[in-house]
C-alpha cells in the first residue's frame, strides 16, 4: 500500500516517526513534507497529501498538525477526499469500514506517539465494508462532494 504523509511544523516529529515505522512495515511511503520544525502552514501539506490520493499516487494519506482539526478541514476541501480526525483506534478503522475514509488526520499535541501508531495501524488495516447501508450513505456523501452546495 502506498501511503502519503504530510505535516506542518507541529506534526513534523510524529510524521518522521510514522514514516520510519511504516517503511519498516513494508509500506511505500511518500513524504510530502514539511522537512523541519520551522513554522509552515498546514493547508499546504494537507493539500499535497490529498492531491496525491486523488491522483492515485497514494492509496491512503495521513496528515499531522498540532490538533488534527486544521489538517482534516483542509484535506476535506479537496474533491474526492474523505478525511477523518481520529484520536482512537475505533474511529480510525470504523471511518474506513463505514465511510471509506482515505485520509487520516492526527494531532501531535493531543495524541501520544504510541497511541498514534495504533491509530495508524487501525486506519491502514481497515477496508470499506461495502454493506448496502454504507454504500447508500457513501453515495450521499459523494453526491455532496460533487455538488458542494
Amino acid at each position: 500500500m502506498r501511503v502519503a504523509l504530510g505535516s506542518d511544523h507541529a506534526g513534523f516529529e510524529l510524521k518522521e516517526e510514522l514514516k520510519l515505522r511504516l517503511a519498516k512495515s513494508g509500506y511505500a511511503v511518500i513524504d510530502l513534507g514539511t522537512d523541519s520544525t520551522e513554522p509552515v502552514d498546514y493547508p499546504d501539506f494537507a493539500a499535497a497529501v490529498g492531491r496525491a490520493v486523488v491522483a492515485n499516487r497514494a492509496d491512503r494519506g495521513i496528515v499531522v498538525c498540532g490538533s488534527g482539526a486544521g489538517a482534516s478541514i483542509a484535506a476535506n476541501k479537496l474533491q474526492g477526499i474523505r478525511a477523518a480526525q481520529a484520536t482512537d483506534t475505533y474511529t480510525a478503522h470504523q471511518s474506513v469500514e463505514h465511510d471509506d475514509v482515505n485520509v487520516l488526520a492526527l494531532g501531535s499535541r493531543v495524541t501520544g506517539s504510541a497511541v498514534a501508531h495504533e491509530i495508524v495501524d487501525s486506519f491502514l488495516g481497515a477496508k470499506f465494508s461495502g454493506e448496502d447501508r454504507h454504500v447508500r450513505r457513501l453515495n450521499k456523501v459523494l453526491d455532496l462532494d460533487q455538488n458542494r452546495t
